[in-house]
C-alpha cells in the first residue's frame, strides 16, 4: 500500500495540472505516454514481453473457470469512504466470488472523458491498484479511450474477470431447500446513502462510508471449514430485498423475513425515514446474502463474525413452504407485509 501511496503523489505532482485530451485516445505517442507513465505503474505487465492485446496466463492444473464482466458509471467517481476505481475491482471481483470461485486475474477498460484532470485519473488508479493487492488479483490486460467532452461522466470504467472455481463446488438457486436459513454479513445500505450524500442535491450530512470491499476471503473462509453453502449473491441494485425475491421465484419457495434481525446503522435508518426510503432495497457494494443449511447455519453466522467483512453478520430469513414465490417480513410488532421485487429504481448510477 506505501509503494501505491508514494508513487501516486509522484505521478500526481509530475502531471500538475495537465488535463486528458483527446491525443491520449489517439492511439498515437500521447496515448503511449498515458499508458507507459500513468497506467501500467499501478498495474504492471503480465510478462516481460511486449504488451500485446492479450494477455497468456497460467491457470490451476484442475477445477473450472469463470468468467465475468461489468461496467462502472457511477457518479461521483469519489463518494465517502470508496471510488469508482474500488467498485470497478471489487464489483467484479465479488461476481466471482458469489460462484465459489477463487478470483485470479482481471481487464481494465477505461473511457475517459477529455478535460479529465490527471491528478483525478492518478487518484482512480492507485484506489484500482490498491484493491486489487487486497482482493488478490492481477490487472493484466485492457484498453484505453479518450471521449469528447459530454461524451461521458469523467471517466468510466469496465473490468472482465476470470476465476477458478474447484471441483465439486456447486451452489445456486436451485440447491435452496425449505428450513434453509439466510444469512448476512453486516449494515445494509451503506453504500446507497454514501452516494445520496455525496451528490449533495439534498443538503444530506452523514459520516456514513460506502462498504465497498471484496467478499473472497470471507466467502473462502466458509468454504475452507466444509460450510454447505446453497446458494449466494452479493446484495448490490436493487438491495437485499431484491436478492430474497430472485431467490423466492427461481426456487419456487417462500421466504420470511425477521425485522428484528436485519443490521442497519441508526444513521441509515434516519436518513430512510427522512426520505421515504426502504432500506432493504438501497444498495450496497460489499454485502452477500447467503442460504445455509438450518444444522450449519449457527456455525456459519460464527464464523463470519471472526472476520473483518462479516463482523456484523446475522440471520435475518428462513426459507418457508408458505407463500411460495414470495418474500414476507415480519414486522417488530408483529404484523407481516409483502416485500415485493424493486420496481425501478430509487437511485440511479450507483455503481
Amino acid at each position: 500500500m506505501k509503494v501505491i501511496e508514494t508513487l501516486k503523489q509522484q505521478l500526481v505532482e509530475s502531471f500538475g495540472d495537465q488535463v486528458i485530451t483527446l491525443a491520449h485516445g489517439s492511439g498515437g505517442k500521447a496515448m503511449q505516454q498515458l499508458i507507459d507513465q500513468v497506467i501500467l505503474p499501478f498495474f504492471g505487465k503480465p510478462s516481460d514481453s511486449p504488451l500485446e492485446d492479450q494477455a497468456r496466463l497460467p491457470l490451476p492444473q484442475s477445477g473450472r473457470l469463470c468468467m465475468t464482466t461489468d461496467s462502472y458509471v457511477v457518479t461521483p467517481i469519489r463518494f465517502p469512504g470508496s471510488s469508482i476505481g474500488h467498485l470497478a475491482i471489487n464489483g467484479t471481483v465479488n461476481d466471482l466470488a458469489v460462484s465459489g470461485a477463487q478470483p485470479l486475474y482481471l481487464s481494465c477498460g477505461l473511457i475517459i472523458e477529455e478535460g479529465l484532470a490527471f491528478a483525478e485519473l492518478i487518484e482512480i488508479l492507485a484506489d484500482m491498484a490498491v484493491a486489487a493487492q487486497v482482493a488478490d488479483v492481477r490487472i493484466v490486460t485492457g484498453d484505453t479511450k479518450v471521449v469528447d467532452r459530454g461524451s461521458c461522466d469523467k471517466l468510466f470504467i469496465n473490468t472482465a474477470g476470470i476465476g477458478v472455481l474447484e471441483v465439486g463446488l456447486d451452489s445456486g438457486i436451485t440447491h435452496i431447500k425449505i428450513g434453509d436459513k439466510i444469512l448476512i454479513n453486516g449494515d445494509i445500505g451503506d453504500h446507497g446513502v454514501a452516494i445520496l450524500a455525496a451528490r449533495g442535491e439534498l443538503a444530506l450530512e452523514t459520516t456514513i462510508t460506502s462498504d465497498c470491499a471484496a467478499l473472497t476471503s470471507l466467502i473462502q473462509l466458509l468454504l475452507s471449514e466444509g460450510i454447505p453453502i446453497h446458494a449466494m449473491r452479493d446484495v448490490t441494485r436493487g438491495g437485499l430485498a431484491t436478492v430474497l425475491n430472485e431467490y423466492a421465484q427461481g426456487a419456487g419457495v417462500g421466504i420470511l423475513i425477521d425485522e428484528g434481525q436485519i443490521p442497519i446503522k441508526p444513521e441509515v435508518r434516519g436518513v430512510c425515514e427522512v426520505l421515504g426510503l426502504d432500506p432493504l432495497y438501497l444498495a450496497n457494494e460489499g454485502k452477500v446474502a447467503l442460504v445455509i443449511p438450518a444444522d450449519s447455519a449457527e456455525q456459519a453466522l460464527q464464523l463470519m463474525r471472526t472476520h473483518p467483512a462479516g463482523m456484523n453478520s446475522a440471520m435475518v430469513a428462513e426459507v418457508v413452504a408458505d407463500h411460495r414465490e414470495r418474500v414476507v417480513m415480519q414486522s417488530d410488532f408483529g404484523g407481516k407485509r409483502v416485500v415485493d421485487m424493486l420496481v425501478g429504481e430509487q437511485l440511479p448510477r450507483i455503481c
